[in-house]
């Protein structure tokens, strides 16, 4: 699946040549423990210096211009503007050479494309955004027909490590019912194991987007992966999302 220099994936689905993506994880940097060792996120308090260094390699190792973030678990959708952080939870692009870009420790980083490869996307979908609709403001933003919409759903926590309260499961059950099915009771009384990949697909179906490919992933069991659930103070890993210079 990868074709880095590290062990970064690259997503399996039917986009177009010039379409380029990569996942990184947590390897190819130069960040020390807890951190270690390719964390690119600038909130987590990591070493700033650590922080530019993995960055710059991020930069020459793809050969894009990533547009950062601030996220702030909401349903922002802003043009992607390599030299500005703005605060948003998605951006988009039809620009070759900028890269959309998210960064997640358990939240769902989504991937979105149109079939002729002219504009590209990526959102962070933490439950809140997911339930207040940053999928669905992400395909307003595109103005793209959901027939012409692929959608790649990157590494999130899994159904087995996702316990979440009820006022969750009723967010999302409170737009769409059949969201139940994504729910498991926990063992703990009141709790609920979540299938964060089962709700995006139910989301995107609403819309008439099919075309959903990736899930199956769990950051919280998969060592590749930072996770904020399995060690608070970790590093951020980042998705993005470009069309070929």
């Amino acid at each position: 699946m990868s074709r880095w220099a590290h062990d970064w994936l690259t997503p399996e689905w039917p986009a177009p040549a010039w379409v380029k993506a990569c996942i990184t994880t947590r390897s190819g940097g130069i960040s020390a423990a807890p951190f270690d060792s390719f964390n690119l996120g600038e909130h987590v308090e990591d070493d700033p210096v650590a922080v530019t260094k993995n960055r710059q390699r991020l930069v020459s190792q793809l050969g894009c211009k990533p547009a950062w973030l601030r996220q702030v678990h909401g349903v922002a959708v802003v043009p992607a503007e390599p030299g500005e952080v703005m605060a948003a939870d998605a951006s988009w692009t039809a620009t070759p050479g900028i890269a959309c870009t998210v960064m997640t420790a358990d939240c769902l980083p989504v991937l979105f494309c149109d079939r002729a490869g002219t504009r590209v996307a990526a959102a962070h979908a933490g439950w809140r955004g997911l339930a207040g609709g940053v999928l669905e403001a992400t395909l307003e933003a595109l103005a793209m027909a959901p027939e012409d919409v692929l959608v790649w759903l990157g590494p999130a926590i899994g159904p087995q490590a996702f316990e979440v309260g009820a006022e969750v499961r009723d967010a999302f059950m409170a737009v769409h019912p059949q969201a139940a099915d994504a729910f498991v009771a926990s063992v703990n009384p009141d709790r609920y194991m979540a299938d964060i990949y089962q709700l995006a697909r139910i989301r995107l179906a609403a819309r008439g987007v099919t075309a959903v490919y990736g899930g199956g992933f769990c950051t919280y069991s998969d060592p590749r992966f930072y996770s904020y659930r399995r060690t608070a103070q970790t590093g951020r890993f980042a998705s993005l999302i470009w069309l070929a210079s």
